[in-house]
């Protein structure tokens, strides 16, 4: 296993015994070769100079400190380098995981610790060989007429060096004689770590004979028992007559450390059999046993147990090698557990591996079998289901030993024979407080070994795709990146709520104890998918709603109904309510209404009543919504095509202008305005013969000129809007005007809507900072040096309030304003951005915009932002079963009070977080209860009210609510925490903060539910296995960090995570890597992602790598001339042109293919990706690979490997 180094305790004698073998499913986390870890820097990577960052239209971007290169190898740099405060520790090459084994060397080269001599001659132990007497003290007689040590006999003759004079560390000592460390060199070929032994060992003097054992022979009496009259069998001495697996064997010994048997060598926890299979870690031979601990437990009269690492018998050096299937059934084979103690290893339903962290004093006994498929043995076994991460094939030989078969696994329990090294201290034998020889290059960590989230998705597709009804409480739903279909039989779509536990601890104690957040994801009016079915809309007429009378709450089918149906008790406060005579049924035989099944809100999770008047502002129905189109016609939006490109094509995204079911055309009105440092409205009135212009020139306190003709519906006045569109771009094309206004834009716009008396949309299309002497004036205050440090927060929020009091001015008129900006400079988006997040709008940023690149992107974007759904003047409530309630929410909207969430408008990809915390004790019967009620406008100007109810489980054991967890709603609400956390707090404070939590909820795991082991494996619960992953990635983000990237990309990134639903956070967090070269053109779906890593990459391959927001092909030097012709109708990567964002096309199919991935790719993100070319060793290259989230990134910030050790040292220190 692969163990970190670190300094170890002095324990005397007999230390503490290594940890048992891996239980269940239980991975192994291997180490890597020891190759350099770094960020990759191509030759002739360079940084490119431009200045808009990533998210813009040029993927350059302007670094302010030297271009990316390859960092330290091991550990993080140093605090002062970042400004963003100082990284996890370093993790020096001594703490780096190394591979340590169990077994001895083979090969005729000594390994670490030595192979026995195959002949008779000096003792070639490394403490030495057995007294020849029995010893007077612990340590061995002192010699006759010698000064006595601590450790034994004194070499004959003073040693010429701490370690021998020019011995090596691992290697054999010089041949003649010399004295060591550890006694007098022999005269034979020693095979000890550091030099021959002395004559007399921490254990006793040399024997005659060649011990094999790695102590020596035991003295006479020892820890553990008597010495036996034979050959020694114990790692320490001879077995106890009765041991926690079994009386020791009367046969010959097979211990590792003891004197080789005549026989064969068994398994490590087993008895030899007559069919016994080859040893893991060598052939048979008749010298060095194999067991791993001492003696092996006796096996029942019959029984043949089948081994793991022991030899084959004599005769069959190529016998297969089988599992170990556990001791044998007998009265000895296991003895009972002592009171409070609990099997070892990882519990079913955990992940663990080993970190190499030394175990210390776990109490565990040795010689611990291994069962079956790794799973430790507790009285009567633990149920399948767990995990062990299996060592890297080939690993093995790199320290001197053959490889692992492909059935076995390495026991996590195994560093070596004397367990883990350290730097300083006493060496085994030696004195303490002396350094120890420099060791040998450790290994790392193999990523490969890491928890994957692209096995995580491929194995949740393969079991959790396709159906998915949501009949049964608290269960967990599938991920959000697996396809399924959601019907609804009670419960609402996890589309529509999601939780991040689905089973709520009883108390609030437990809460605390864990600190893993209940908290609700709900996207009211996310889209359905597949044939699911659209959400039922109920009329009560004048009666309306049904509801509780104490709580409010409405009906829903966890309400029951008593009295022969003339009363309900309502499952949030237990109150009873009388039954509306208009509302009666009767109950049938189970209790439950006859007509349950024709009402939607008596047996579905989702639905809709028409609401009433009294739910209506002024107690009156609105009106049908507008959309108000306002277009910046100043000289830069005149100059890069913006204005002409969105009069072209708007005319045909009017026709898909949003609409009810089963309607003939949108009720929709539109309008339009344009703007430069004035404003201009027109009337669109049917009936004249063209469109009138009307300029407002007083913007310091600006009016609506016209109230009728201003906003139209599109079938009334077609022909009148086409031909103002076709004018706009010709009166507006000679302009000078570089100086605009934002502040009486809006106020305008928000005015038409209150004299039209509808709630409405407000579509600007802005190009620069508004400067112009008007109400919302702003000046320019970049400075992106302050970003990562702790000031950053003064550029990061609003400069002025006026934009946030007119967005409540906008939430209280139902106005909701989306911004498009097209920026060739500062725009100050912290500031301007903030109307459109309070008011349930959307930020669309097209850095230095150029109609023929960025045209199609930016109508893509407009044509989803008119088309999808979305609801207007909405107010929402979330309402919760009795002992729990809501108490922070997060994400884009308005609060004027504590209950009530508003927005103007909210679509179809927002979502909101709701965080709930106890009030009172819950009980596993009754479970809790959540109902997100939304009363809202509808396209058509009816007011709705929609319910969604969600039943979850409670438990008293916090096992049963991490194996109910789920973790991409979890890394949501850790993103938009410290997203929020950005206005108060400073950057190092909020990545502790993130950190601590997180090791917080994997502590208490490991301490409460995991069952003792070593504490150098690193036990993670099923579902969260990944979150020190997402926690790396959430740090890393440019949302969070953005060192790379301009202060407008950095503030509009913190927007747009604060709105966004779990599907988008998770695909934003860790990018998707597709590789496309290794596609078979005839193939259906997308080909399996990679990890996202530059040690995937290929030069001979091609990769598309795509976050949400961003969509990069990477072009390796080597690819195929064959797969380039049929793509990019080219022969060599340096022809492809990069600024193309646009592939070619080509009717081969292979083109087909990529074409209609990056297609597939796009249909499921919420924005237009551009794409963007970049070829291998390009100065576009160090963006790309910014986004490959498991590298070290250039600032400095920690690889997944490096953070991973780092979360262990924290979770150690949190148990400790």
């Amino acid at each position: 296993m692969y163990q970190h180094q670190q300094p170890q305790a002095n324990k005397g004698a007999y230390a503490a015994p290594p940890p048992p073998p891996p239980t269940g499913q239980q991975q192994a986390y291997g180490a890597a070769p020891p190759a350099p870890q770094h960020a990759y820097n191509g030759p002739g990577m360079m940084p490119s100079t431009g200045e808009s960052g990533p998210y813009g239209d040029h993927g350059g971007i302007k670094q302010s400190g030297p271009p990316a290169g390859p960092p330290q190898q091991n550990g993080y740099p140093q605090a002062a380098a970042n400004p963003r405060g100082p990284h996890p520790p370093a993790v020096p090459s001594q703490q780096m995981a190394a591979m340590h084994l169990g077994g001895m060397s083979t090969a005729g080269v000594p390994g670490a610790y030595g192979a026995p001599p195959a002949q008779a001659g000096p003792p070639s132990s490394q403490y030495g060989a057995p007294p020849s007497r029995p010893p007077a003290s612990q340590y061995g007689a002192p010699l006759p007429g010698a000064p006595t040590s601590q450790y034994g006999a004194p070499p004959p003759r003073p040693p010429a060096s701490q370690y021998g004079p020019q011995s090596s560390q691992l290697g054999a000592p010089p041949t003649k004689l010399s004295s060591s460390q550890y006694g007098a060199a022999s005269s034979g070929p020693p095979t000890s770590q550091y030099g021959a032994p002395p004559s007399s060992s921490q254990y006793g003097a040399a024997s005659s004979g060649p011990p094999t054992s790695q102590y020596g022979a035991p003295p006479s009496s020892s820890q553990y028992g008597a010495a036996s009259s034979g050959p020694p069998t114990s790692q320490y001495g001879a077995p106890p007559s009765s041991s926690q697996y079994g009386a020791a064997p009367s046969g010959p010994p097979t211990s590792q450390f003891g004197a080789p048997s005549s026989g064969p060598p068994t398994a490590p926890y087993g008895p030899p059999s007559s069919g016994s299979s080859a040893a893991q870690y060598g052939a048979a031979m008749i010298r060095p046993p194999t067991s791993q601990y001492g003696a092996p437990p006796p096996a029942a009269p019959g029984a043949t147990a089948p081994m793991q690492y022991g030899a084959p018998p004599a005769g069959l050096p190529g016998a297969p090698r089988p599992q170990y299937n556990g001791p044998a059934a007998g009265p000895a084979s296991a003895a009972p557990l002592q009171p409070g103690q609990r099997p070892a290893g990882p519990m079913p339903g955990q992940s663990g591996f080993n970190m190499g962290m030394p175990a210390g004093d776990t109490g565990q006994a040795y010689g611990a079998p291994q069962q079956p498929d790794g799973y430790a043995p507790p009285p009567g076994g633990l149920p399948p289901g767990q995990q062990v991460y299996q060592q890297q094939p080939g690993y093995g030989q790199q320290m001197g030993m053959p490889p692992a078969g492909p059935q076995q696994l390495a026991p996590p329990g195994q560093r070596g024979p004397h367990g883990a090294q350290s730097p300083m201290g006493a060496a085994p034998g030696g004195f303490p407080n002396q350094p120890l020889p420099t060791p040998a290059p450790q290994r790392r960590l193999d990523p490969d070994q890491m928890p994957s989230p692209i096995q995580v998705y491929e194995d949740d597709k393969r079991n959790r795709e396709g159906l998915f009804t949501t009949n049964a409480r608290g269960q967990v739903p599938p991920l959000v990146t697996s396809d399924f279909v959601a019907q609804d039989q009670g419960n609402c779509s996890p589309r529509y709520m999601r939780s991040t536990v689905y089973s709520v601890p009883c108390t609030a104690d437990m809460w605390k104890q864990s600190q893993v957040p209940i908290v609700l994801s709900i996207s009211p009016f996310s889209r359905q998918v597949g044939q699911e079915m659209a959400i039922p809309i109920v009329n009560m007429g004048d009666l309306g709603p049904v509801r509780c009378i104490r709580c409010k709450a409405y009906m829903s089918p966890f309400m029951t109904f008593t009295d022969g149906g003339r009363r309900f008790t309502c499952n949030f406060c237990g109150g009873h309510t009388e039954v509306p005579p208009d509302y009666f049924q009767h109950l049938d035989h189970t209790g439950s209404r006859t007509d349950r099944w024709e009402r939607p809100e008596l047996h579905l999770g989702s639905y809709e009543f028409v609401a009433t008047q009294d739910y209506c502002k002024n107690s009156k129905f609105p009106n049908a919504p507008a959309y108000i189109f306002m277009i910046d016609v100043s000289y830069n939006s005149m100059r890069n095509g913006m204005v002409v490109e969105l009069c072209r094509n708007i005319k045909d995204l009017l026709l898909s202008l949003p609409k009810e079911y089963g309607a003939e055309e949108s009720a929709i009105r539109v309008g339009f305005a344009t703007y430069s440092n004035v404003l201009h409205f027109y009337n669109l009135k049917a009936g004249l013969a063209q469109p009138q212009m009307m300029v407002v020139a007083d913007v310091q306190d600006v009016f609506l000129p016209l109230l009728d003709g201003f906003l139209v519906k599109l079938s009334e006045s077609e022909e009148l809007i086409e031909s103002l569109l076709d004018q706009i771009p010709e009166i507006f094309a000679d302009t000078r005007e570089t100086e605009t206004i934002l502040g009486p834009v809006i106020q305008a716009g928000l005015q038409a809507l209150k004299d039209a008396e509808c709630a409405g949309k407000l579509l600007l299309f802005h190009s620069s900072l508004p400067t112009a002497d008007a109400p919302g004036k702003l000046k320019n205050r970049d400075d992106r040096k302050l970003l990562g440090t702790d000031k950053e927060k003064t550029i990061l929020a609003a400069q002025t309030p006026f934009y946030q009091t007119l967005g409540k001015e906008c939430v209280e008129a139902g106005c909701s304003v989306d911004l498009f900006l097209f920026p060739n400079a500062y725009i100050d988006v912290a500031t301007i951005g903030e109307i459109a997040s309070m008011t349930g709008g959307q930020v669309y940023k097209y850095n230095y915009f150029q109609a023929d690149l960025d045209g199609p992107r930016f109508i893509a974007d407009l044509a989803n932002d008119i088309e999808r759904p979305i609801a207007f003047d909405v107010i929402m409530r979330v309402r919760t079963s009795t002992g729990i309630r809501p108490t922070d929410f997060l994400g884009n909207f308005y609060m004027s009070n504590t209950t009530d969430i508003e927005l103007a408008a909210v679509d179809c990809d927002k979502a909101i977080s709701v965080e709930i915390k106890h009030d009172d004790k819950l009980t596993e019967e009754d479970g809790a209860y959540v109902q997100v009620a939304v009363l809202f406008t509808s396209v058509s100007g009816q007011r709705r009210l929609r319910c969604h109810n969600l039943s979850l489980n409670c438990c008293s054991q916090l096992a049963e609510m991490y194996k109910s967890c789920e973790l991409d709603s979890v890394v949501n609400y850790f993103a938009k925490l410290a997203i929020r956390s950005v206005q108060n707090s400073t950057p190092q404070k909020i990545r502790e903060t993130l950190i601590q939590r997180a090791a917080q909820i994997l502590a208490t795991y490991r301490g409460n539910c995991a069952s003792p082991s070593s504490a150098g494996q690193l036990i993670l619960p099923e579902c969260m296995k990944l979150l020190p992953l997402y926690s790396s990635c959430i740090l890393k983000s440019d949302a969070l960090q953005g060192l790379e990237i301009t202060t407008d990309d950095r503030s509009w990134l913190m927007q747009q995570t604060m709105s966004m639903d779990v599907a988008t956070s998770v695909s934003f967090f860790y990018p998707r890597l597709l590789p496309l070269h290794e596609m078979d053109p005839a193939s259906e779906g997308l080909p399996i992602a990679i990890r996202c890593s530059a040690e995937r990459l290929k030069d001979t391959g091609v990769y598309l790598l795509e976050n949400g927001l961003v969509m990069y092909m990477w072009i390796g030097l080597h690819v195929s001339a064959d797969w380039l012709q049929a793509v990019f109708g080219v022969s060599t990567p340096t022809q492809i042109d990069p600024d193309k964002t646009k592939l070619m096309e080509l009717d081969s199919p292979l083109s087909q293919k990529v074409r209609k991935v990056i297609a597939t790719v796009q249909k499921v993100r919420h924005r237009a990706l551009r794409l963007t070319i970049v070829r291998q060793r390009d100065k576009l290259e160090a963006v790309f690979r910014r986004y490959l989230v498991e590298d070290r990134g250039s600032d400095g910030s920690a690889s997944y490997v490096d953070f991973l050790c780092h979360m262990h040292k924290e979770i150690r220190n949190l148990l400790n």
